[in-house]
């Protein structure tokens, strides 16, 4: 396909040759009732803007690698730690050769040859570059630019679209149609030293206990570094190593980017030994890293990621794309779909860090059924494969991922029906629950101070897409049973799936932005550092000759939980309540807690 042809000639080419199509009934397959709370339809989209659509591909075999992964996740399970490899997961994510067919002869009468189609490594997913207007015939419906109340930002959307019924069958779903969500970074809210005063100043050498009894630097209850997290948490004395392939690796989206002079600048100060060490920069779908534009999410996440496992080899992926439409741009813009194109750059490779921590996401809600659960299977792939994968679970307490004022935090249904309820965020909800049995990701809440309480912020509560999953049964609704009988009637599901499943401290992060000190605070603090723990467990477990830890929830929920820090003070207010309570045993606020490092390395060694 060539898009000056379909730019001169609007798609008169592929409207003729669509007849054999013509004769199925076109159905809508997939609709939303409007778009999200904050949009507003600005404009019809213009037709020559290019758009990259992804259309995902029923994977039949998929239950299968669903149940595998439980087993090889289960510490009591004979299978557990026997991941799978890329070849085996893409055998069991691969579509049945019919839905092939049929799905080429359509994308083919609209003129689009295999040239100009890219499919993922399992075949499961395939992308095509297309004009507005040719969308528009494909799909039978009306792209919108939609503009955002708050922000002014603009999107190319629908809010519903048609397919002919025999393809049904055939495709899961099309993206970007009526997803809205952007999966930003969460609020990772940074302060100059100079905006910052400590309430409380304590003496050179100073200590206080920690929860393993040992010794932390007083000061740690203003300032988090790199020595407060190992002392806090018990790895004060693990060292790792970078001869044993284990490695880390962290994510980066919508433009954060890594600054190397920041990042060398924070080593001198907080972990000399890591000074002048390097990192592997991945860039997919044109991923940048522009020195010039550091990213204080990205500095974040890496400066405390990597410093804490170093010299465990590092990797930052740098993901291009944005789902924003720039009006003003005198040629045409891609609009995509960038966590997608991460995802499936990931599969596509034959070695994954051990352990992935992710910072960004959006509210559930935001995000369409049809795509949470295929982004989730994705993520489960990953899982057998033998990947642990962390995500922040957001800031806005019980009120989503990203607004904790009062005076902007909106908690409604976007069905239409404008029902007050708690927002959940995703992917931090993230399970796939085709058999009801595992979920995907491991959620990171946030915690602050020594002792340790639930920082208000921390996003938590539980799923309105995704059953409780089968290890959760003891846990949840022994939480729920403290409640008092209609607590919170009606703004949350009961029966969906819990989380944050642990926490870490995520206040007053020491990290370096443009060369200046900045304070950073938010569960993006969380995620990296308990992802580093988990990476160095990773490290023991390797060094001992056994697999890596793989998906974590099933060995969190069994035994792990004995060796976190249980956290039984604090709240994540939201949406005008006081939120959830953290307590005793597993809560939505900190999950079981915060990691004992030592306790942690001592069951994952004793375990197959």
């Amino acid at each position: 396909m060539k898009f000056v042809t379909l730019l001169v000639f609007p798609f008169a080419a592929a409207l003729a040759s669509t007849a054999p199509f013509r004769d199925y009934e076109q159905k809508v397959k997939e609709s939303i009732h409007g778009p999200p709370r904050g949009w507003y339809e600005h404009s019809p989209a213009p037709k020559h803007h290019i758009i990259e659509l992804k259309i995902a591909l029923p994977q039949p075999k998929f239950p299968e690698l669903e149940q595998q992964l439980w087993e090889i996740s289960d510490p009591s399970h004979t299978r557990y730690g026997a991941h799978l490899s890329k070849q085996e997961t893409e055998t069991l994510m691969a579509p049945h050769p019919e839905t092939l067919d049929i799905v080429n002869e359509w994308l083919a009468l609209h003129g689009l040859e295999e040239e100009d189609v890219k499919r993922s490594s399992a075949r499961d997913w395939v992308t095509i570059r297309v004009p507005v207007g040719l969308a528009e015939e494909m799909l039978d419906t009306t792209y919108y630019v939609y503009k955002h109340t708050a922000t002014g930002e603009s999107i190319v959307r629908t809010t519903s679209y048609s397919l002919p019924d025999i393809l049904h069958d055939h495709v899961d779903l099309i993206q970007p149609t009526t997803m809205f969500a952007r999966f930003k970074a969460f609020r990772s809210t940074l302060l100059w030293y100079n905006q910052t005063q400590s309430t409380v100043s304590y003496p050179p050498g100073e200590t206080i206990s920690g929860p393993a009894g040992n010794a932390v630097n007083a000061s740690c209850n203003n300032t988090i570094i790199l020595s407060c997290l190992r002392q806090l948490y018990n790895a004060e004395n693990y060292a790792t190593t970078d001869k044993n392939n284990n490695a880390l690796g962290i994510t980066g989206f919508v433009y954060e980017y890594v600054n190397n002079e920041d990042l060398q600048q924070f080593y001198q100060a907080q972990n000399p030994s890591a000074y002048g060490s390097n990192y592997t920069l991945i860039s997919v779908n044109g991923g940048m890293n522009d020195q010039a534009s550091p990213g204080g999410e990205a500095n974040l996440d890496t400066q405390f990621g990597f410093g804490l496992t170093w010299p465990t080899p590092e990797t930052f992926y740098t993901t291009g794309g944005d789902t924003l439409f720039s009006p003003d741009s005198t040629t045409p813009s891609n609009t995509s779909v960038p966590f997608t194109n991460w995802l499936e750059y990931v599969l596509s490779q034959d070695d994954v860090p051990q352990t992935i921590s992710t910072s960004y996401g959006d509210n559930e809600q935001d995000v369409p059924y049809t795509y949470a659960t295929r982004t989730c299977a994705g993520l489960a792939s990953l899982g057998a494969r033998g990947v642990s994968l962390l995500f922040a679970s957001g800031d806005g307490g019980v009120g989503g991922g990203h607004s904790f004022d009062p005076a902007t935090q909106i908690c409604e249904s976007n069905d239409g029906d404008h029902v007050k309820e708690f927002l959940p965020t995703f992917p931090a909800s993230c399970p796939y629950i085709a058999i009801n049995l595992d979920q995907s990701v491991t959620a990171v809440g946030g915690t602050l101070n020594i002792p340790e309480t639930a920082v208000n912020f921390s996003s938590g509560g539980f799923s309105n897409y995704f059953a409780r999953p089968a290890y959760q049964e003891v846990a949840v609704p022994a939480y729920l049973a403290k409640l008092a009988p209609g607590t919170y009637k009606g703004l949350y599901n009961s029966t969906g799936r819990g989380f944050p499943d642990v926490a870490a401290q995520s206040v007053s992060f020491s990290i370096v932005v443009e060369g200046q000190l900045v304070l950073a605070s938010g569960t993006s603090c969380a995620s990296p550092s308990f992802a580093g723990f988990v990476s160095m467990l990773n490290d023991a477990r390797i060094n001992a000759g056994k697999a890596p830890l793989g998906f974590l929830n099933p060995f969190l929920y069994s035994t792990g939980y004995n060796a976190l820090n249980d956290i039984t003070s604090g709240n994540n207010p939201g949406c005008g309540t006081l939120g959830f309570n953290a307590t005793v045993g597993w809560d939505p606020v900190t999950g079981y807690g915060t990691p004992n490092f030592e306790k942690l390395k001592e069951l994952v060694l004793a375990m197959p």
